[in-house]
């Protein structure tokens, strides 16, 4: 007889799998490789976009290199414009004439109306007058544009901040131009003023002489000699060291408070509107660059703390 054989199952090999649930298992996966091969993986969105306009951002608040032709071209157009749109607001000159009789009221009504007084006690002294009206004419400008060149070649980073401050002062004044039409003092009707440019035949005035037909004669609320001349006096005041240069710094507006109110070219409230224009031209320069002019850089330095986006991959 011969001997049977008993294999053990822990001897057996291994059983091989059946046909059909192999070839369902591998068709199965070939169908998910070939589903996801088809619909591609899921892209992420790239960060470049948000990046980007995080950093044009940063960029276009940060403070820059001033380029020279850049800024005389600005500088020119801008004045042109505010000439333009300052000489195009109706001289609507019913109105100008009764909104100076109701500001000189309120001032007598304050006890601070003595611009009259002082325009009759400087216009005794012909050379301080004289002296005035030149002042009144020149300085406004010469002084305002000097400040601006010391900037831009002394205080680079602080440039393009401390001009907007005086770009939108001077803009926010047209409102008041036309919101607000003011006879200047020496053309009021009664009120015995002096209009010193024609008495002592100088060009201290725009709206004066022979100039009087080339600018509204009736935009004296608000003061931009107060408002430029403010500009200038607080940029030199905070960005200077010498205690001689600070002072002169305070003393230029000071003196232009009294030119314009010796000249009968203004009132004093017509200096609080060019201040309150002032005001608004900081706060407008602070939301931008997120802090004063004096407080900002006084070189130009890139912006940190943004990274920098990463580039796409290759195709």
């Amino acid at each position: 007889m011969g001997e049977s054989r008993v294999t053990s199952q822990e001897t057996r090999p291994d059983a091989t799998p059946s046909p059909t649930v192999g070839g369902a298992a591998r068709t199965v996966t070939a169908e998910r490789d070939t589903g996801r091969q088809e619909s591609g993986p899921a892209e992420p969105r790239p960060p470049y976009t948000r990046t980007r306009r995080r950093m044009a951002l940063v960029r276009a608040r940060s403070p820059r290199r001033p380029r020279l032709w850049f800024e005389v071209l600005l500088i020119a157009v801008s004045y042109w414009v505010y000439s333009l749109v300052r000489n195009a607001v109706p001289e609507q000159k019913t109105q100008a004439l009764r909104n100076a009789d109701w500001i000189w009221s309120v001032e007598k009504h304050l006890g601070i109306a003595v611009e009259q007084t002082v325009n009759h006690a400087v216009n005794s002294v012909t050379w301080l007058i004289v002296s005035m009206n030149y002042y009144y004419a020149t300085l406004h400008f010469v002084v305002t544009l000097g400040v601006l060149v010391w900037l831009f070649r002394r205080h680079p980073g602080r440039y393009a901040a401390a001009r907007l401050t005086l770009f939108a002062t001077t803009a926010v004044a047209l409102l008041g131009y036309y919101l607000f039409p003011l006879a200047p003092p020496r053309l009021m009707t009664g009120g015995h003023f002096i209009d010193t440019v024609l008495v002592h035949h100088t060009w201290g005035s725009m709206a004066s002489g022979n100039f009087k037909n080339m600018s509204n004669q009736y935009a004296a609320m608000p003061s931009m000699h107060i408002g430029w001349s403010l500009w200038c006096g607080l940029t030199v005041f905070a960005l200077v060291s010498a205690p001689w240069a600070r002072i002169l710094g305070l003393l230029y507006p000071t003196a232009t408070l009294v030119v314009i109110v010796a000249t009968a070219n203004h009132f004093w409230l017509d200096a609080l509107g060019g201040l309150l224009c002032l005001a608004f031209g900081f706060a407008v320069s602070y939301v931008w660059y997120g802090s004063l002019p004096h407080h900002l850089p006084r070189a130009v330095r890139a912006p940190a703390g943004v990274p920098r986006p990463a580039l796409p991959p290759a195709a």
